[in-house]
């Protein structure tokens, strides 16, 4: 019975994604699907950057996070501390965690389990991640009151997890095109210890309104994870490309700043584009190893006969590896393959 609503879960997933919907509408429609089997009184689902694994964009079920909640639950997922993270679930092969599977003093100690979910009174939690051919795309949480949650419901999250995988990865890439918002200078902003910003520029107070688009005080959730991501990362860099409510992608990256009697970390925020975004499209589009070094030649701009000659393969090879990632991408030429590469958005 499982197998079968699954199926019938994955088929519908799949059909949304194909109809062009970008990642919020697909996560939207999976949430009311998934919560035909499993109940939850929160949930939250994200779409997660394949390379960095920091969290992309969030879309809630009916009953919406409380908005002072969520910077607590961003500097949960990038502090270093609590357990059962999302990138820290991606990293271990597993699909699945709950909660109380967890060593109990990690829980005891945990930021978001303290600090969120024991206010709201929410004491079960399961998480999972969707992963497809070794990358993960996306992830969701699960929380309620009342009884934890079953080893048949762990069993149907796993069951779902990779048709969500195919088709938030299929997703990732839709982005309408936009008109151009002009160049505003640099956005910049100091954030304290607590990740709250201190300074910030004028370009960085004009981008909040994109930020807030996706939803109110989304700039501050960033803001935090960046700070604490920065300060729990072995190299001081935090980065991260995060969706807006356009579709498009946005770079974020952080690092400490040096002196001063109090901790205080710049963060930048400008549009994702070239090489911060090709190699996320080229994963989302499920190019190949081969077809990557094609796409790499065309993107530096050698001629067919020039790409057969530095891969070692034939014209006709080339040609053929080509006509794979115009289908993948939804090109008809080196031009536009070029431009969705570089910008993600279609033309």
């Amino acid at each position: 019975m499982l197998e079968v609503r699954a199926e019938k879960l994955r088929r519908e997933v799949l059909a949304v994604a194909g109809s062009g919907a970008g990642v919020t509408q697909l996560h939207e429609r999976a949430i009311e699907l998934v919560g035909e089997t499993v109940r939850s009184d929160l949930t939250c689902w994200a779409m997660l950057d394949p390379e960095t694994l920091a969290i992309s964009s969030m879309t809630s079920g009916r009953s919406r996070i409380p908005q002072q909640y969520e910077p607590l639950l961003a500097e949960s997922e990038y502090n270093g501390d609590d357990p059962g993270t999302f990138a820290e679930l991606a990293r271990s092969g597993r699909t699945v965690a709950r909660a109380s599977d967890l060593p109990a003093d990690e829980v005891a100690h945990s930021l978001r389990h303290g600090a969120v979910w024991a206010p709201l009174q929410l004491g079960s939690e399961v998480r999972i991640v969707f992963r497809v051919d070794g990358v993960c795309w996306g992830a969701a949480g699960f929380v309620r009151s009342g009884p934890d949650f079953t080893d048949r419901e762990l069993e149907f999250l796993t069951l779902v997890a990779p048709g969500l995988a195919v088709a938030t990865r299929a997703a990732s890439v839709h982005a309408p095109a936009v008109s151009g918002r002009g160049d505003q200078g640099p956005a910049v902003v100091v954030t304290d210890a607590a990740g709250d910003p201190i300074a910030l520029t004028a370009a960085a107070r004009s981008w909040q309104d994109r930020f807030d688009e996706v939803a109110p005080g989304r700039l501050t959730v960033v803001l935090r994870a960046a700070t604490f991501g920065a300060r729990s990362s072995g190299s001081g860099i935090f980065k991260a490309r995060v969706r807006d409510a356009e579709g498009g992608w946005i770079l974020v990256r952080a690092t400490a700043l040096i002196g001063g009697d109090e901790p205080q970390t710049v963060v930048t925020l400008e549009p994702a584009v070239g090489g911060e975004l090709t190699g996320l499209l080229l994963a989302a589009y499920a190019v190949t190893a081969r077809e990557r070094d094609v796409c790499a030649d065309v993107m530096a701009g050698y001629a067919t006969s020039e790409i057969a000659d530095r891969r070692g393969i034939t014209v006709n090879t080339v040609q053929d590896h080509l006509k794979s990632v115009y289908a993948k991408a939804g090109v008809r030429s080196r031009a536009e393959l070029a431009a969705r590469l570089r910008t993600g958005r279609e033309h």
